[in-house]
């Protein structure tokens, strides 16, 4: 079976059967490392041994936001969201959860958070020249982007992506100096073309 033939089998499971309440278990102590301790390993050598596992690589996007009240004419449009995110997976099939990982120092995430929604487009792989343009802070990332609307959230839906997933954010946890963030899922779809993944390992796409 092939790349898209997995997305789309794990689609209709997840499509499948009623989904139940399930009842959330204690929440752990969240802590980051001390002043007073030392890291056990540095961060180049973190992301040199972390760079051998492959990851899939998807746009995280959210809605323009009502703009704010303003008596410039010239105040340009609220725009959407958007940001290249290698750390996103199925979290939970009942309910059926997601969740990706975002930097504390992200200038995209605020905007994510104040939408309460978001939609996560799994690449392909042709699409790394968008992965790129997702990636670059301050930039019209949108600029000549089609898209249209996510279903429920209204979200961005990228054109020519492998699947995409339409969530409502669910939880935020702290992670060191990333944020966990927790998706329930609305709608979720697959292209019904074979077409491979975009990969990312050692730093560069596959």
């Amino acid at each position: 079976m092939g790349h898209a033939g997995m997305a789309a089998a794990a689609v209709r499971y997840l499509r499948s059967g009623p989904a139940r309440p399930v009842e959330a278990l204690p929440r752990p102590d969240l802590r980051c490392v001390g002043e007073d301790e030392r890291a056990p390993v540095g961060p180049a050598e973190f992301r040199r041994v972390l760079g051998n596992f492959a990851t899939g690589v998807a746009v995280v996007t959210a809605p323009a936001l009502a703009p704010a009240t303003t008596d410039d004419p010239q105040a340009p449009p609220p725009a959407p969201a958007g940001f290249a995110c290698q750390s996103f997976s199925a979290l939970s099939l009942d309910p059926p959860l997601v969740a990706f990982m975002v930097g504390r120092t992200s200038t995209t995430w605020p905007r994510i958070a104040r939408a309460g929604v978001f939609c996560v487009n799994v690449l392909s792989a042709g699409q790394g020249e968008l992965c790129r343009a997702f990636a670059v802070s301050g930039a019209d990332k949108f600029a000549g982007v089609p898209y249209d609307a996510a279903p429920v959230s209204g979200s961005p839906r990228l054109a020519g992506t492998l699947a995409w997933i339409d969530c409502t954010i669910h939880a935020v946890h702290t992670g060191g100096d990333h944020l966990i963030v927790v998706g329930r899922v609305n709608a979720l779809g697959a292209s019904e073309d074979d077409e491979a993944p975009l990969l990312f390992h050692k730093g560069r796409f596959l």
